[in-house]
This record gives structure tokens, C-alpha cells and sequence, in this order.
């Protein structure tokens, strides 16, 4: 059965490091404000298997004019278990429990290879590219 639900942050670090940080330490997949108690974390399981993650924290872009936000961050899929909605599946949840807030607006920084993915759940480019240093080549995204 797949099921999404909440987890704590220390559940996201192994599918973050595998996607996001292979190669790094795992400590790289501990982000800032990862353990408050506004931050959320999401957690895609096929078959009581932790395959996707994804995090929400209670954080502001100036390039947003919503007052009310949540920064999307940290969301990774298996690499065994991309291309079959998951990543879908964990943004359209995401996406739910920030209209659940007020409406609050949500926003992230895509990495370039994933803007497409973004682009076909209708979210709209906000920023020109910058980089993060040693991850790469990121866009300001927000859910429409």
C-alpha cells in the first residue's frame, strides 16, 4: 500500500543523502530548521518502504507577496522509484497542507534538471538561475 504521512527529520536524511548529497557526508542532509516545531516533513512509502521525502519549512522569499509561506525543500524520490508519480504525489501533498495553512503560498529553489517536473505541476519560475555552492544551479519556483 502507499501511504504518505508525517515523519521526523532524521527519517528523510537517507533518501536526501542518496538523491541529493550521494557522495557527501550525510550531515549535509541535516538543513537549517529541520527540527522546529513549524517545520513539516513528509514521507512517501510504498509498502511500508520509506522511498520519497519531503520537507516544509515556515520560511519568507522577497519574491513571493503573500505574507503566509512555506519554503519546499529537501523533496527527493529513490532513484528506483522516479518516473511513477511519487514526486507528484509528495509535491501535491505539500502543496495541500500549505492551503491548509491560511492559503500560504509555497515556494522552493529547483535545482535546473528538475525544473520541468515543476513546470508540469504548473509551477512558475520566480528568479534568474544562481548557484548554490556544491550543489549547482538552482530557479526560485512557486506553486500555482
Amino acid at each position: 500500500m502507499n501511504t504518505i504521512r508525517q515523519i521526523d527529520a532524521e527519517a528523510t536524511f537517507a533518501v536526501r543523502h542518496s538523491v541529493l548529497r550521494a557522495g557527501k557526508p550525510v550531515e549535509t542532509c541535516k538543513f537549517d530548521g529541520d527540527n522546529l516545531p513549524v517545520t513539516m516533513h513528509f514521507g512517501y512509502y510504498q509498502d511500508d518502504k520509506l522511498v520519497g521525502v519531503a520537507s516544509l519549512y515556515k520560511k519568507s522569499s522577497n519574491l513571493i507577496k503573500n505574507s503566509r509561506q512555506f519554503q519546499l525543500r529537501g523533496m527527493a524520490v529513490l532513484d528506483s522509484h522516479q518516473n511513477m508519480g511519487i514526486g507528484a504525489s509528495l509535491y501535491n501533498y505539500c502543496k495541500k497542507y500549505c492551503l491548509s495553512q491560511q492559503h500560504a503560498t509555497m515556494w522552493f529553489n529547483a535545482r535546473s534538471a528538475a525544473v520541468p517536473f515543476y513546470k508540469s505541476m504548473h509551477a512558475k519560475i520566480r528568479s534568474e538561475a544562481f548557484i548554490i555552492p556544491e550543489v549547482g544551479e538552482h530557479y526560485v519556483m512557486v506553486s500555482d
